[in-house]
């Protein structure tokens, strides 16, 4: 399974953004589409995720501003991400989960910023 991120960028704070990523190779395998993100020195940590059922997993932290969707015949997954805040900076990552492995996108910065 390969994956192909894009959108991030630079935002001022309330603003939004949308990320995208495509998957492509074996892609029939693919259970679990989700997002991740980053700071230095930090952990990543899930910012959202979605089954090939719908079942919908955000973190605190973002929930109510930030949606999860997946488009299965495009083979993509979508983050929205509104009402942005500073401390939603992070590298964000696509994640696919399949055949019981995980698979990463390369990170993509927002930078959320006046």
């Amino acid at each position: 399974v390969q994956l192909q991120a894009c959108g991030g960028g630079l935002v001022q704070p309330g603003g939004s953004l949308r990320l995208s990523c495509a998957a492509s190779g074996s892609i029939f395998s693919i259970s679990t589409m989700g997002w991740y993100r980053q700071v230095p020195g930090k952990q990543r940590e899930l910012v959202a995720a979605i089954t090939s059922g719908g079942r919908l997993n955000y973190a605190d932290s973002v929930k109510g501003r930030f949606t999860i969707s997946r488009d299965n015949a495009k083979n993509t997954a979508y983050l929205q991400m509104n009402d942005l805040k500073p401390e939603d900076t992070a590298v964000y990552y696509c994640n696919a989960f399949a055949g019981f492995k995980d698979y990463w996108g390369h990170g993509t910065l927002v930078t959320v910023s006046s």
